[in-house]
Formats: C-alpha cells, sequence, structure tokens
C-alpha cells in the first residue's frame, strides 16, 4: 500500500506545464488552471503491479467458419476445427476448450487418438500437430513439417501408433504418433497402380484398414481408382478403376463390403473379391425422366455405412440432390431399410460423422446419432426413434442467430435475478426434441469456489435483446425479448419503408440496464429509445410514445451577420431552469421538397396488446425527421430508476426525459448547454428562411432550442479508411474560420457520431444544397452513418463482413474542421448525486455530461422527494454549472468518496407494478441512495470524479472542482473503451485502447498497475463489442460467431486451473467383442498384424530428411509432468513414469541381448577352439 499525498501550497496559476500525477507512460498533463484551496487527499490504495495479468478464460458461442470434425467415442468429446486455425474441444456443459494454432493456417483434417487423450490436427500449411488433452490447456507436443507435398486425408487406425498421411500427389506416407518421425515404409503411387495406367490417379481421399484383416490398406484416389494395398507383401491385392469422381468411401464391418460415394450423385456397392464392376449402383435422389434417363445430381460428398444388431444397416450421406430445383436447402439424407429421410439443414453442411457403441471397425456398429456440422450451426440427430429428433443442444451456438451489434456485461449481480429471468425464459422454449441425454457427455466439471452471478446482454441486428448466464465460464441463455414487437412492420415498398427494408430498422445500437431496479433501456439504430419494467405476471398494456425534435437546421449560405438581431435566438444561458414539454407537431407538415416532416422512422403500436410476463415496453422515445433530414442516431444513453430520468444524446444536443410522468423536461443543442461558461468563441450562422414564423420558435421554449450554425452531415463507411491522423491542437482546430475548404471535414471520434457529408458545401439557392447534398426521395439514412462510433456503430447485417472490416486506425480525435466544433456530439452521460456549483453545501442530483470535444459539463436537477410530489410535479433543470477540458472525446464518468471507495448511483428497489394491490401495505418508491458525505466524517464534505477520455484521465474534487490528478493515457492512438471496475475490494481504471493495448491505473492517483499490447484493433467487431466489468474481467465478440471472455486479475489466472473442465477423464478401453472360433478362423489374421515389425526403423528405414521437419512442441513430456492437479495429472505422470520405466526397460533389454550374443559367440568359438585342440598332445602346443 502506499499513500498519496496532493500538496498544493506554492503552486501557482501560471504554471500550465507542471506535472501532477504519475509521470509514467505519456506522462502526466498539466496542471489546472485553478489551485485549488490546499487540502490533504489521504487515500490508502491497496492495488499494485502485482494485481494484475492478463490472459483469455474461455471461448462462447459457435465456431466460426468451420472446416472439420472428429469424436471420441469412447471418451465422448468432440473436436471442430476452423478455417482460422482454431480448434474446439467440447464435451458435457461446462467442458469447453479453445485451442489456437500459431500458424493460422485452416484446419483441414482432426484425427483423436481415441482414448488416449491426444489429438491430431492437419492444416493447410502441410503441418501435423500432435495436441495433449490430459491438461486443461492443451497443448502442441509435436508436429511435422511437410516440406515436398501437401497433405489431403489422414486415417489413424484404433489402437495403434502409425498414422497413414496421404498427399496431393497420390503417395501415402506413415508417421509414428510417438516419435512424430516419418517412416521408411511409403506407397509411391506409381506401385498402387497398374504400370499401363497412363493418367494420374489424383490426391488421396480416402484411406482405412480393412475389417477383416489390418495388414490390408484401402486407399482410394479423387480421379476414382480404388486400391486395396497388402502392407505385408508391399503389393496390391486389387484395383478398381471407376468412371466417376470418388468423394469417400465406407466399410460394412464384416469386411465383405464397402460402398463408395460419387460426384454423379451416386452410390456404388463393391466385393473386394469381384471387383471388375459394383454389384450395387443406385441414385439415392436420381428420379427416371421422361426419355428413360436418370436426372442429373449433385455430387454424394460422404457416405457413412452402418450396421445394427436389431434393424436394416443404416446409409447416412451429405448431397446427392438432383439439381432440377433451384434453391433447394442443403440436406443430410438416413436410409434405413426401404426407407428414405431427407433432413434439410438451414445452411450448407461442412461435416457430419456418425456416433457408434463401438470403436472397433469390425463388430457390428449400432448407431446412435449422427453430428452434423453445418457452416453456422451444430446438429445432433437421435437415430434410436423412427423421426429422427434433434437434440437439444446445451451449448451456446445460437449466439449469431442474427448478428450481434453491441454487448453489455455485468458481474456480481444480484443472485435473485437470475433465477428470475431462467423461469421466465424457460416458458418459451423450443419444443420437440429427443428425450435422450446429450450425447457429447466426455469430460468432467465441477463449480469453482470463486463464483458470483454473471449476466452478458447481447443485442442483435433484428432488433432482439439476449440475457445470457455467465456464471463460473459457462453461458446459457435465460432470456429473449424482441424490440420489433412494440412498433408496427414496415411496409416495404413505399415512403421510408422501402430505404429501410434493405437494413435492419430495429437494430439495437446500445443497452442501458440497472439490474437492482430491473429497469432496462434500449437504444435503436433509427433514433428510438425503449424503456422497459419488468413483472412477473402479464398485462395488458398500452405503450406510451414521446416524439422529440432534437434536430439542428441546416443552413443555405453562411451570412453570419443575419442572427445578431434575430429576436427567437436567446443568448446563451439566459433560459430560466423549469418543466419543459414537447409540443406535438402534426406528421402531415411537409417540406418544399416533398419530404415528409416531424415524423419518427417507426410506427408504435396504439393499441392495447397483452404483453406475457418479463420485461414489458413502458416508454417508446422517437426522433423526428426535420426538414426531410432523418435524425442523428444516438451516441449517449443513461438512465436512473431513483430519479425517474432517462438522458440521452446525439450529433446535436441533449435531451432529459422524466420516464414517470412521460414528459420531455429538457431538448436543448449541445452549444446552448454551456450557457455563459462557453469557452469557444463560436460565429453564429444565418437561420435558413422560409421557416416556421418567429413566434412559434420562441413559444417552444428551452426544449426546443436549436443551433441554426449546425450542418446535417454524415460519413460513409468508405470515408472510413480515407481518415488520417491529424495531431493539431483542439485550441488550433477551434479557432479555423468557419468558411474554410474543410467546412465538411469527418467526424473521426470512435465515440462521437459522424459530423459531415465529406462534400464542401456550394452557396446556391434554396433549394440548391439540398439537392446536392442526396438524390430526391432517398434520405441518407442507414449506410451514411459513421462506423467509427464505437458505442453505436452499425449492425453487421449478411453482407456487411466486408464493410465491418474496413476500419482505419489511421485516424484522429482531434477537431479536423469548424464543423466538428459546432456539431459537437454527447458523448458520454452520468446521472448521480454531486455538486453542481463551488458554493454548494450539500450534494444534489445532477447530470455530468461529457462530448467529442473533450468539454465536461455539470447540470444540477431540482426533483421532487415526496413520493406523491415526484408523480405531479416537475423536475426542474438548473443552468449548467462546472465545466472541465480534456483532450479527446469523453468516454467515462465515475464517483469516488475521499477513501477512494466508489459511490454506485442511486436507485430504485424493484416493485412489481402488475402485482395485486395490497390495501393494507399501499405500493410507493423505495430508492436506495448513496450519498457521497456518508463516510466523509474525516475529511469534511465532498467526492471525488474521475473522467476518462479517449486520450486522458483526471480526477477532480468536488465541490471546488480542483484537479488533482491528470494522466495521459496515450499520444499516439486512442481509448475505446474505459470503465472504473472494482477488483480485490478496491477500484482502478480499465482502458482498452485501439492499438490494442490494456491498461489498467489506480485510483485516485492513476498510477499505471498494467500496460500490455493484447489484441490489435483489426475490425469494427472488437471496437463495437469490447467492455469491461467488475472482478477483472472482460469481454469482446472475436468473431461474428463467438465471444471470447479475458481476465486481468492475478488471482482469477492463477485459479484458472481449477474452473476450467477436464477434457480427459480416465476410462476403461471397452474390449473386443469375442469372435468366435469359425470367424476368427475364417475371418483372417487381423490380430496377427504387427505394425512395428513393417514400419519401424529397422525394417523399413529411415525416411528422406527432406521430405518432412520434426518441430518439437511447447507442451513436451516435462509439459506433461506439471499437468493439471487431480487424478488426471496423477495419471498423466503415472503415465509418463512409465513410458520412462518402459524405455529404461527397453535399454535394458538390448544390453541383456547384446550380452547374450557376445556370450554365445564365445562359446562358439571356446568350443570351436576346443575341437581344434582335442587331439593335440602337449607338446604339440
Amino acid at each position: 500500500m502506499k499513500k498519496f499525498r496532493k500538496v498544493l501550497d506554492g503552486l501557482t496559476t501560471s504554471s500550465p506545464g507542471g506535472t501532477m500525477g504519475s509521470p509514467s507512460c505519456g506522462s502526466a498533463a498539466g496542471t489546472p488552471t485553478a489551485a485549488p484551496t490546499p487540502k490533504d487527499i489521504d487515500v490508502q490504495e491497496t492495488l499494485v503491479s502485482e494485481n494484475f495479468q492478463l490472459c483469455k478464460t474461455v471461448r462462447h458461442g459457435f465456431t466460426y467458419q468451420p472446416t472439420a470434425l472428429a469424436f471420441d467415442p469412447v471418451q465422448k468429446i468432440l473436436a471442430i476445427g476452423s478455417r482460422s486455425g482454431g480448434v474446439r474441444i467440447l464435451g458435457r456443459p461446462g467442458v469447453d476448450c479453445y485451442c489456437q494454432h500459431e500458424s493460422g493456417a485452416a484446419v483441414l483434417q482432426l484425427q483423436f487418438l481415441i482414448n488416449e487423450g491426444a489429438l491430431v490436427t492437419a492444416c493447410a500449411d502441410d503441418t501435423l500437430h500432435l495436441w495433449n488433452l490430459r491438461q486443461r490447456r492443451p497443448a502442441v507436443l509435436h508436429s511435422l513439417k511437410f516440406n515436398r507435398e501437401r497433405i489431403t486425408f489422414c486415417h489413424l487406425p484404433f489402437q495403434s501408433k502409425w498414422l497413414y498421411v496421404g498427399t496431393e500427389r497420390g503417395n501415402t506416407h506413415i508417421v509414428n504418433i510417438e516419435s512424430f518421425i516419418l517412416s521408411g515404409y511409403v506407397i509411391m503411387w506409381n506401385k498402387a497402380i497398374e504400370l499401363s495406367t497412363k493418367t494420374h490417379p489424383g490426391p488421396v481421399v480416402h484411406l482405412s484398414d480393412s475389417p477383416k484383416d489390418e495388414g490390408k490398406l484401402l486407399i482410394g484416389f479423387e480421379g476414382g481408382t480404388i486400391v486395396q494395398w497388402d502392407l505385408r507383401a508391399k503389393k496390391a491385392d486389387f484395383r478398381i478403376y471407376y468412371d466417376e469422381a470418388i468423394h469417400s468411401v465406407s466399410w460394412h464391418h464384416e469386411g465383405k463390403q464397402f460402398m463408395c460415394s460419387h460426384s454423379d450423385g451416386s452410390l456404388t456397392l463393391w466385393n473386394p473379391r469381384n471387383t471388375t464392376k459394383p454389384f450395387q449402383v443406385t441414385f439415392p435422389h436420381g428420379k427416371i425422366q421422361k426419355d428413360g434417363r436418370k436426372e442429373s445430381c449433385k455430387p454424394i460428398l460422404k457416405v457413412e455405412y452402418k450396421t445394427s444388431r436389431n434393424s436394416e444397416p443404416f446409409v447416412i450421406f451429405s448431397g446427392g440432390l438432383s439439381y432440377d430445383k433451384a434453391g433447394r436447402r442443403p440436406a443430410l439424407t438416413i436410409m434405413h431399410g426401404k426407407a428414405i429421410t431427407v433432413l434439410e439443414m438451414d445452411y450448407p453442411i461442412v461435416e457430419f460423422m456418425v456416433l457408434c457403441d463401438t470403436p472397433y471397425i469390425n463388430e457390428i456398429q449400432e448407431p446412435y446419432a449422427v453430428v452434423v456440422l453445418l457452416e453456422k450451426d451444430l446438429i445432433v440427430v437421435d437415430l434410436t426413434q423412427s423421426n429422427f429428433p434433434v437434440f437439444e443442444n446445451p451449448y451456446p451456438m445460437d449466439i449469431h442467430e442474427s448478428p450481434v451489434t453491441c454487448t453489455a456485461y455485468f458481474a456480481d449481480c444480484p443472485p435473485d435475478i437470475i433465477p428470475i429471468l431462467y423461469s421466465i425464459g424457460a416458458k418459451h422454449k423450443k419444443t420437440g426434441y429427443s428425450q435422450k441425454e446429450w450425447p457429447i457427455a466426455g469430460g468432467t466439471w465441477t463449480l469453482g469456489s470463486h463464483t458470483y452471478p454473471e449476466i452478458i446482454i447481447t443485442g442483435h441486428a433484428d432488433g432482439s435483446i439476449k440475457f445470457w448466464d455467465a456464471s463460473a465460464f459457462t453461458l446459457q441463455m435465460l432470456y429473449k425479448l424482441k424490440t420489433s414487437k412494440v412498433f408496427e412492420k414496415p411496409k416495404l415498398g413505399e415512403g421510408r419503408g422501402a430505404d429501410l427494408g434493405e437494413e435492419d430498422p430495429f437494430a439495437v445500437q446500445m443497452v442501458s440496464w440497472c439490474p437492482h431496479s430491473r429497469i432496462f433501456c434500449v437504444v435503436g439504430i433509427s433514433a428510438h429509445i425503449i424503456l422497459y419494467r419488468f413483472s412477473k405476471y402479464d398485462a395488458n398494456t398500452q405503450t406510451v410514445s414521446l416524439e422529440v425534435r432534437l434536430q439542428c437546421e441546416p443552413e443555405d449560405i453562411i451570412t453570419p451577420s443575419e442572427n445578431e438581431n434575430n429576436p427567437c435566438f436567446s443568448e446563451p444561458g439566459s433560459h430560466s431552469p423549469q418543466p419543459h414539454h414537447q409540443n406535438p407537431v402534426s406528421p402531415g407538415s411537409r417540406t418544399p421538397d416533398g419530404a415528409k416532416d416531424s415524423t419518427p422512422f417507426l410506427k408504435v403500436k396504439d393499441k392495447m396488446v397483452r404483453v406475457p410476463p418479463g420485461y414489458q415496453s413502458d416508454l417508446v422515445i422517437q426522433l423526428l425527421w426535420v426538414d426531410g433530414e432523418p435524425p442523428q442516431q444516438i451516441t449517449s444513453l443513461d438512465i436512473n430508476s431513483a430519479y425517474g430520468l432517462l438522458a440521452f444524446g446525439n450529433c446535436n444536443g441533449l435531451a432529459v426525459v422524466d420516464y414517470i410522468q412521460k414528459t420531455v423536461i429538457l431538448c436543448i443543442s449541445t452549444v446552448d448547454l454551456y450557457g455563459a461558461t462557453d469557452p469557444y468563441q463560436r460565429l453564429t450562422r444565418s437561420p435558413r428562411r422560409n421557416r416556421q414564423s418567429t413566434s412559434e420558435h420562441c413559444m417552444r421554449g428551452l426544449s426546443n432550442f436549436y443551433s441554426d450554425s449546425k450542418k446535417r452531415i454524415r460519413t460513409s463507411y468508405q470515408s472510413l479508411t480515407e481518415l488520417t491522423d491529424n495531431q493539431q491542437s483542439i485550441d488550433m482546430e477551434r479557432s479555423k474560420s468557419p468558411t474554410s475548404d474543410h467546412v465538411n471535414g469527418h467526424c473521426t471520434s470512435p465515440t462521437s457520431q459522424p459530423c459531415s457529408a465529406g462534400k464542401p458545401r456550394i452557396p446556391m439557392g434554396p433549394e440548391g444544397p439540398r439537392l446536392t447534398r442526396r438524390g430526391p426521395g432517398r434520405p441518407p439514412f442507414r449506410k451514411a452513418q459513421s462506423a467509427a462510433c464505437m458505442e453505436i456503430s452499425l449492425p453487421v447485417s449478411h453482407t456487411e463482413e466486408s464493410r465491418e472490416n474496413s476500419f482505419s486506425r489511421s485516424r484522429s480525435s482531434s477537431v479536423s474542421s469548424i464543423d466538428r466544433d459546432t456539431k459537437e456530439a454527447i458523448t458520454t452521460l452520468q446521472f448521480g448525486e454531486s455538486y453542481g456549483r463551488k458554493s454548494d453545501a450539500l450534494p444534489t442530483p445532477c447530470l455530468w455530461v461529457g462530448t467529442s470535444l473533450g468539454v465536461v459539463i455539470l447540470i444540477p436537477l431540482s426533483i421532487p422527494m415526496d413520493h406523491e410530489e415526484r408523480l405531479e410535479d416537475p423536475v426542474t433543470v438548473g443552468p449548467s454549472g462546472a465545466v472541465q477540458m480534456l483532450k479527446g472525446s469523453v468516454l467515462r464518468f465515475a464517483f469516488l468518496d475521499c477513501n477512494g471507495a466508489l459511490i454506485q448511483s442511486p436507485y430504485e428497489i424493484w416493485r412489481d407494478q402488475n402485482a395485486p394491490e395490497d390495501p393494507d401495505r399501499p405500493r410507493r418508491r423505495k430508492l436506495v441512495h448513496f450519498s457521497p458525505s456518508s463516510s466523509q466524517d474525516a475529511f469534511g464534505e465532498g467526492h471525488l470524479t474521475v473522467v476518462c477520455s479517449e486520450r486522458q484521465a483526471k480526477v477532480f474534487l468536488m465541490p471546488s472542482q480542483s484537479c488533482l490528478f491528470v494522466h495521459n493515457i496515450t499520444e499516439s492512438s486512442f481509448v475505446l473503451r474505459a470503465d472504473v471496475v472494482s477488483l480485490c475490494n478496491s477500484v482502478c481504471l480499465a482502458c482498452f485502447c485501439a492499438n490494442g493495448h490494456v491498461m489498467t491505473l489506480s485510483l485516485p492517483s492513476l498510477r499505471p498497475l498494467m500496460d500490455v499490447n493484447y489484441l490489435p484493433l483489426t475490425d469494427m467487431r472488437i471496437a463495437r463489442t469490447f467492455c469491461f466489468t467488475n472482478e477483472g474481467q472482460a469481454l469482446y465478440l472475436s468473431s461474428p460467431t463467438e465471444i471470447q471472455r479475458i481476465t486481468y486479475s492475478q488471482e482469477m489466472c492463477d485459479n484458472l486451473q481449477e474452473m476450467l473442465g477436464e477434457l480427459f477423464t480416465p476410462i476403461e478401453t471397452p474390449e473386443a467383442q469375442n469372435r468366435g472360433f469359425l470367424k476368427g478362423f475364417f475371418g483372417g489374421n487381423a490380430h496377427t498384424f504387427d505394425r512395428e515389425e513393417l514400419f519401424g526403423e529397422a525394417a523399413a528405414g529411415k525416411a528422406s530428411r527432406s521430405l518432412a521437419q520434426h518441430i518439437p512442441g511447447q507442451g513436451g513430456v516435462e509439459g506433461m509432468k506439471v499437468a493439471a492437479s487431480g487424478v488426471v495429472g496423477d495419471l498423466a505422470r503415472a503415465r509418463v513414469a512409465l513410458d520412462e520405466r518402459g524405455q529404461r526397460l527397453g535399454e535394458l533389454e538390448e544390453r541383456t541381448t547384446l550380452m547374450m550374443t557376445s556370450a554365445e559367440t564365445f562359446s562358439k568359438h571356446a568350443h570351436e577352439l576346443m575341437l581344434k585342440c582335442k587331439d593335440k598332445k602337449w607338446y604339440q602346443f
């Protein structure tokens, strides 16, 4: 612990370059412009650098761009490979592990060492990897890089240590799994085929043992050639040349026949004893046309031929549908006897595997399920029931059901919220699933000791909201809310519906949730806000709608002199605090260009509807079109249940809504917020002519003040790649002339709304500029929004993957034009108990406002505290108080008491408004307040305010408003996300920068505690979804379908092994069935085949060193020795000890053999010498 003392004696206001705070990591910025009253702030800070460590914890969701599938039938775990080199290993719920190849090469094939706790991966860079799964974090034991050949197929027989590897050239190599070294035994393609064959057979697409004899290897070539190779005799038993290309081969368990799938949609059945032609050819989906010919079918990409003891065999394949129907969905076909069942899928099939009871290929297979890996889903079909139902998937594979557009993460929630949400959500679950247990049930997982309630909220492009239980590193959906049900469905083909129909008009931009009061607020892409209240009862409700005219009017010609004598534009700061209500405007009014005016994007349902239990809409706020221009998207939001207020802002200004009385109490432009404390010299501009009369303007009051010096400005996605760094100071940028050529500069702040149309204004007639800005009838709403707005960037639609990755890190948060100044966006808002002015003796409700220019404004509020008065008396807004400055857009506010403890915002205790009335206990609001002065006996009145912007953080002492500490977070980049979080019974400031650095700063001294270069900002998805939470956790969307959770807590990193599931469980390998005397006698000598004798170095020699290179892995024997603790770790160590003991025994056996050989040689020589000297006399020697 360290003691920080701020002594301001001797400092003067004339030293703006002095250092205050920790001078590290970019150094501290200058001192405050006015030295505060000398005061000692004595805070015992407990957080040190040793409390922080950054590491990944767990990944949720569906594997993005899957490529391969494997299943261990004994351990019952599933592995999925991806195009980015990731491997996802799944077992029972809670057993979920993600591994990543360092090369990032796509995974082509996966092979489990069945019941051995190991996995072989074949990647697109022609490298084989052996993964050790006997530890909670799998590691690579060995790698083998092929230099001259491309890997196309791998096969590992059960209980074998020799891996067959087929290549693009048609050769088959053999790899020792234990040493990961190539054997000298190679099956060359030119020896496998007949010498008379003139064409190359193509790459190897199949390798498998004969169930009758493991010494016979079946090799399938893409060109249609099939060879059974006798491994002992090193020659081909038979060769099949078929006209159609082969995609897959599957044996009957007796080894008397095998089935092939072909590119023409046919299945052929072959008898190994008669290979001149197939004894059966079928086109499962090929119908006979009128002319007698078969209709053409798509290729059958894979077939599996499985036998059952009590029924007909199963033939399961993917593909093979006819070409006649366009747009047919991908299908999996199950042929069981004469019955053919076609299961249509929502997405293309990547791979499928049939799950069987036995791992032995020469036994009756008894299939019980089939795992189908789709491009965007994982399905398991129950084969034991005739209707083939699917199993209910326990994993969160539907995160991407609609593209995720925003996330929120809440750790240490109230313990009762998760059961309530689950009970409500369980009523809406789908039915019709298989009644059997989920078959992928391997591994072990126990609830760790460091667990607490956690909830993740995801917002989606279709307007849906999902609540997830994220406790203990798991993820389970609790409740789903559809915000689109509040609105009428937009009509396509007419008006704005045609424009919105191309995109998602209900897409969620941001959410705000108070777990204690259960008030939930959603901000949508169509400039709308929905406020929800939670109820355990269904109800008949009618949603109240408020329409807010928060829009700046674009000018035609810049004439600064015309506004000087206009009586309807009062001087800034001259408005008295009073309640402000929104005046209704006729929705039918039209502007000269014929566009609708004063209407919102969406229409709220105006009829009484029956809503189920859960979150029920209470209020909808919509921004209106003005003069044919759409409203700007909402950039900031805060809601406080104790005050009953909701505040939001955008590029144009700020609005505050009383959601208890359903009224707008403040609607004001950003410029007017400053009042007399405006720090800038702003040039006035003329209003647009032919507007509504001056009297109408004046009657609107404070709720309708707009700055006519603002333009309608937007930034397109394409402009993001054109942004350039501009390190000019804010003061210089603000002093630019309003007639500069850069009047329409881009808005590049990651938390502010776009402020430019990207083109310079051309002075024209009244209608000229409007036609220049856009074509008639096409309001530039959707694609003209800024993807640089991190907090509110656009959702990822199905065609938006390329656009969302177009984010340019070459940008500047500095102001780029005078319009940036006048179009100052509200970037963050925070309600709280504070001191509105320096002279205040007691804290009062306040609204802290942060802007894109780094300005902090404090607005005092007057709220009636009595229950009855709060329902009737208006809330009044006082003149703006403190104004502070920071570099870059303001991102976050937080409040600490003078002991350094976090002050929570006041809230209302949840009460169900639909519950039956109790006459003895009238329903009243119960508020919980956290007063800053409650713990200030030792220090007097006051509290600390933490403000973080894109580039720096400051700590202010209230009510004196003096700056105690300041720290420049970054100079070369900018902060994307900042949060004040609780950790180890203390608090810190956590920041994520665009250059990938994750930082933590102590509070209140702003000492750097951690700075890790973790994740470069490669696309907009990360910026949009990254969020911190308490207890040292954070998350972001690592791909369109996956959520990656990380921790920056050393304590959690130390306990991570305990909280993760075990992949490997000690299980006895099932014994092979007794084949019987006759089957064993006539069925071949499969049990006498010794691969070591054929493939070992003694018999086959060494392979060429240039063919493949062995690369030792990081998780070798040493890694296994320190594997996870517990039974598995003990077994792993015992296995290593046995291996080492076996190695020593082998060496001892070799020495014994040498000694025996030497003894035999000595005996032989002695015997020969004895015979030679037998008949000689003594004198003959």
